[in-house]
């Protein structure tokens, strides 16, 4: 049975409505009992179909302008509109979505990639396969990880045990017990190692020495001295890390800027992190201000301006007030991607589009 590739980036699930309930921008509060919420939405909602019907068994975010969805047995690429964008020439057992112009297939237990006509233009011969990252994609061969270019040969033979992938023209490679950083060509950017590497993001990359964190810039030179039990990519210019069993975030220069007081936090996106207080989740500015209560029960990170949170068991969106954009109706939502997010009711997806009524 077919089934879709789960990769850095993608997330999978199942399900679609045939209708879209929006709203203008009304508030909606942890405190409002299933009564009153159903009595707000009610008196702020007008019907509003469904920019693609629900119709597809699974369903992944847009990417690269395409989204992969399956209907029964058969896999296809969608456009906005839901037409079909493209249809792989042969029957894989496994899909990703589109990185680079290139997603990963799967045939027995190998791994290779279509174009976007949908030709396989990489044989399936790797044991594992990345998305392609600045022109390289990792891939695993006889245990070891290496990188092809994009025409499918080999740029970087085969012989690290794992890697970060390639993020501004550098990728973090584990060799032996200690990770560096190469360039394209293969060869190491500067000499320093570390017991642990993330990827670079805004010029420098979370790197452990010992049992602590710091970062380092592209010359290899500890930029935030090693000090932090957990360490992140830098988003906006700011980056979070775990003290303990706390998060906050950093600058640039490592300075704190939010203690560490949050049970769990994410990147900052769209200008707000999500954290988790308590059993809830709200939403934070560069301040650290709550500036969304933590009203929810589950919610996720903003993009194109709404983030998707549940309520009294169903998802919809909020705008960066913490107002209702789309109101709870679905039993499961991705984010906006490409002004486009999945949704699921029953054991249908569908998308919507971002309205312009916030």
């Amino acid at each position: 049975m077919s089934k879709l590739l789960l990769v850095a980036g993608a997330s999978v699930a199942f399900g679609l409505a045939c209708f879209l309930s929006q709203t203008q921008s009304v508030p909606l509060r942890a405190s409002m009992s299933a009564n009153s919420v159903r009595q707000t939405i009610a008196q702020n909602t007008s019907a509003s179909p469904l920019t693609i019907p629900n119709q597809f068994d699974s369903a992944t975010d847009f990417s690269e302008g395409i989204a992969l969805v399956q209907v029964g047995e058969e896999f296809r690429y969608i456009d906005r509109a839901g037409k079909v964008a493209v249809q792989p020439t042969s029957k894989f057992e496994l899909y990703s979505p589109f990185s680079e112009g290139f997603a990963i297939v799967k045939s027995g237990d190998r791994y290779g990639y279509i174009d976007r006509t949908g030709t396989l233009v990489v044989s399936p011969r790797f044991e594992t396969a990345a998305p392609f990252q600045n022109g390289l994609a990792a891939i695993r061969l006889n245990q070891n990880v290496g990188f092809i270019n994009r025409q499918g040969q080999v740029a970087i033979q085969p012989q690290f045990l794992y890697t970060s992938g390639f993020s501004e023209g550098l990728a973090a490679v584990k060799l032996g017990q200690k990770y560096r950083y190469i360039s394209p060509t293969g060869k190491a950017a500067f000499q320093q190692e570390f017991d642990d590497g993330w990827k670079f993001s805004e010029g420098l990359a979370a790197v452990r020495a010992g049992k602590q964190w710091g970062y380092i810039d592209k010359t290899g030179k500890i930029a935030i001295k090693p000090q932090f039990d957990g360490a992140f990519n830098f988003s906006g210019s700011m980056a979070r890390v775990r003290v303990g069993d706390k998060w906050g975030y950093i600058d640039k220069t490592g300075k704190q800027i939010i203690p560490p007081k949050f049970k769990f936090a994410s990147d900052f996106s769209d200008g707000l992190a999500l954290v988790e207080m308590g059993q809830l989740w709200g939403y934070i500015d560069k301040t650290g201000k709550l500036v969304v209560p933590a009203d929810f029960s589950y919610a996720a990170q903003f993009s194109d301006g709404l983030a998707p949170v549940k309520y009294d068991n169903q998802w919809g969106y909020i705008n960066h007030a913490g107002k209702i954009a789309i109101v709870p109706q679905f039993d499961e939502a991705g984010s906006f991607s490409d002004g486009m997010a999945r949704v699921k009711v029953g054991d249908k997806w569908g998308y919507i589009q971002k309205s312009n009524r916030r």
